[in-house]
């Protein structure tokens, strides 16, 4: 029997389920994304503001394409099981925030219409830094965002205009630096060139605060669903496994009505910048690290990994002494501690995160988790040996030096990528894919040491 509304009353004690009345509340939020990390995440923390009192947040889901989410949620009545999963064990969690889920390629009418109903106050994203359709200059590339979520957002906010309704809050979740600023930028110039007379009404009425995430959730297995089933009684297609770490830092900067995410963990600050410095430097740029230094060492899992002596010392360096100087720390926030306690989550055995899922769209995570970390240290005259490793990592990964055990790479640029290593080889694809004319990003000019430390670890492969 599959997880249902009807079922909840009959689960194993022990099993948090939700703690209100989900058929008494109204959708507030329309969220873009809706994969495994929104669910270990803003829907988490929207399940238990719920149950703490709040009203009328529940979520309608959008998949861009894919109907695989809805095909797991829709059935369950929007429910799953969340799985916090540590050396000590399992602790199981129904979570209740998702109403249901759209696939907007076949009911884009239902989305725009979602966006448009006066109790929607929210609309929020986790489409992975690709999602944004942005350039390797960071301008937007209009074909690519005319076919994502700007046309009905667009359309959206056009019929709240013409009914007098207020704007929406858009709240990106994803791993981009200044995601809010981005977002706001991007759409805007997505409005300019396609409905510029809703523009001014965009900029004067909704807001976009800029978020920063952490919580690590790794792609669920089939392994992972036969634990949840064995645990329910009951099978779970859209359970999701997750960490019990969880950090969400929102800037308080909201449109209209919000929840009380505060009431349950959420920090409200008003500026994100050091604490998302932080994470895209340090966690995320450890993360990206491990993959493809791990994948090159023959390991599948990030606790092997970080496990791994020939690796741990890189890791350690990367974040300690690489990026952590470059991190204005905000108040109270100790990165040495930080740094700590990064290492002994990676180190978790019982999260089994993939270091294949890390290693996806790459061109797209380099520059934030790597390039501004060269660059600050380049200005200081410092040297990143550690960075400079993995990025060679990455480059020897886009070679297809990983593609025998795990297949070809996954990343949005990975054809005009495989071309520059085929016409540029070892000598000359650094030069081909960074600086002013970079394929991926200007963000970080290589020096001619920087290009002969990458030379030689690339030919040394």
């Amino acid at each position: 029997m599959r997880l249902s509304p009807a079922c909840l009353g009959g689960l194993p004690t022990g099993i948090t389920r939700p703690g209100y009345d989900r058929a008494a509340q109204a959708v507030g939020i329309v969220h873009f994304g809706i994969g495994a990390f929104h669910r270990a995440h803003m829907a988490w923390y929207t399940d238990r503001a719920m149950a703490a009192g709040d009203r009328d947040w529940m979520i309608t889901g959008v998949s861009l394409r894919s109907a695989g989410v809805a095909e797991q949620l829709n059935p369950q009545g929007g429910l799953y099981t969340l799985a916090e999963r540590s050396a000590r064990g399992t602790a199981l969690a129904v979570i209740g925030a998702v109403r249901e889920v759209l696939v907007a390629s076949r009911e884009g009418a239902a989305v725009v219409a979602a966006l448009a109903v006066p109790a929607t106050r929210i609309a929020s994203f986790t489409i992975t830094e690709k999602g944004y359709c942005r350039r390797a200059d960071g301008s937007l590339d209009l074909a690519l965002a005319d076919q994502g979520f700007y046309p009905l957002l667009a359309e959206g906010l056009a019929r709240r205009q013409a009914a007098g309704l207020g704007g929406l809050t858009l709240l990106s979740c994803d791993n981009l630096a200044d995601n809010g600023q981005q977002l706001e930028r991007l759409m805007g110039a997505y409005l300019a060139a396609r409905m510029p007379a809703l523009a001014p009404w965009f900029a004067g009425n909704c807001t976009c605060p800029a978020t920063m995430i952490d919580r690590i959730v790794p792609a669920t297995t089939p392994a992972d669903l036969a634990e949840v089933a064995g645990a329910l009684g009951l099978s779970d297609a859209a359970a999701v496994v997750t960490e019990p770490f969880s950090q969400w830092v929102i800037e308080d900067r909201f449109a209209g009505p919000r929840p009380r995410w505060e009431a349950v963990g959420a920090e409200l600050v008003a500026q994100v910048a050091p604490y998302e410095s932080a994470k895209l430097r340090m966690l995320n740029g450890a993360h990206s690290a491990l993959a493809y230094l791990g994948l090159r060492h023959g390991h599948t899992f990030v606790h092997q990994a970080v496990a791994d002596p020939a690796i741990r010392p890189l890791i350690e360096r990367l974040m300690r002494v690489e990026a952590a100087p470059t991190v204005a720390a905000a108040p109270g926030h100790d990165l040495a501690a930080y740094a700590d306690a990064l290492l002994a989550r990676f180190a978790n055995p019982a999260l089994n995160h993939r270091l294949i899922q890390i290693a996806m769209d790459g061109s797209q995570k380099v520059p934030q988790r790597w390039l501004e970390t060269l660059a600050e240290q380049q200005r200081r005259g410092q040297d990143c040996p550690a960075i400079l490793a993995a990025l060679a990592g990455w480059l020897r990964h886009l070679r297809g030096d990983n593609a025998e055990p795990w297949g070809p790479v996954d990343d949005p640029l990975a054809q005009p990528l495989a071309d520059a290593w085929r016409h540029h080889g070892a000598g000359g694809i650094v030069a081909a894919l960074f600086g002013p004319a970079g394929l991926v990003s200007a963000t970080w000019t290589p020096t001619a040491a920087d290009h002969a430390t990458l030379a030689q670890l690339l030919e040394a492969a």
